[in-house]
């Protein structure tokens, strides 16, 4: 998709990020990918040979550019997660894809990179406590519905109440936000519950899903954000989990309007992740 792209150069322009801090990831080995998908879902889709209900639930043609794709994004999610292990911080320009289910997708989802992401981290480096902060405007339902009575995995949503699924998961969290919320409100209440969740829980990384389609501009959002209540929604979750020692692996999430304003709203979350950088030593 040229937003990638896009976003890519927005952030070269904007001086968040140059060639040097760009890391390139190889496609998500298939070992990996059926730690949570179905090989025959995996398979299928990957040869065009979904069934037309299958196709029209994900809402995505199967192309040779969105297969490759699809299996770069979520080899590069779990990339951004071992830099964030390494460096305390580290942002992807693409992944989110949590409306994903083990075998089928839905919802723009076709393979749900948080979900591999976390399962190669507990199989190849040993970790016990991971944490999903998920403030796409849309709940997580797949990642919760995978992870649900894994002590693992925590699963945290804050999302519009009536929008997309009609059918909600259960997550480890659930804070369903009523329509038009602004800043101030939607602040806030991620601000009384995050702390405490990760005091409680310890996790040794989180995976945030920054989706900005709770921008009041979003086509397919309900809530009535900023630019200004996004980029600071983004350092309230960095800063709160920096400030405690824990890395943070960064996804865009998702986000629906004109290629400009969109591209400029996924920025935000690198923009705040530079701030937050600099004002943590990294």
């Amino acid at each position: 998709m040229a937003k990638f792209r896009e976003l890519e150069r927005c952030l070269f322009d904007c001086g968040l990020a140059d060639s040097s801090q760009m890391h390139r990831p190889l496609p998500v080995p298939r070992r990996w990918l059926e730690l949570v998908h179905q090989r025959q879902y995996h398979e299928a889709f990957a040869r065009d040979r979904l069934d037309r209900q299958a196709q029209r639930r994900i809402g995505l043609p199967a192309t040779t550019p969105l297969v490759q794709r699809t299996w770069l994004a979520v080899g590069g999610t779990v990339l951004t997660a071992r830099l964030a292990l390494r460096h305390g911080l580290a942002c992807h320009l693409a992944g989110g894809t949590h409306h994903a289910f083990p075998d089928f997708g839905s919802g723009f989802c076709i393979f749900n990179d948080l979900a591999v992401c976390s399962r190669v981290l507990i199989e190849q480096e040993g970790l016990q406590r991971l944490l999903v902060v998920d403030l796409d405007v849309h709940q997580g339902d797949a990642t919760a519905l995978i992870f649900r009575g894994d002590e693992r995995v925590f699963t945290f949503s804050a999302h519009a109440a009536s929008n997309f699924p009609s059918r909600k998961q259960v997550s480890d969290l659930d804070l369903p936000l009523g329509d038009g919320l602004e800043d101030r409100s939607y602040l806030e209440t991620i601000g009384d519950h995050l702390p405490g969740v990760l005091d409680r829980l310890r996790p040794q990384l989180v995976l945030y899903n920054a989706g900005v389609d709770p921008h009041r501009d979003d086509r397919l959002g309900r809530l009535a954000l900023t630019d200004l209540g996004l980029l600071q929604r983004d350092h309230l979750v960095l800063d709160a989990c920096m400030r405690r020692g824990i890395p943070v692996a960064t996804v865009i999430g998702g986000g629906y309007d004109a290629m400009i304003p969109l591209v400029k709203r996924h920025a935000l979350v690198f923009r705040a992740a530079a701030d937050q950088a600099r004002l943590h030593g990294l």
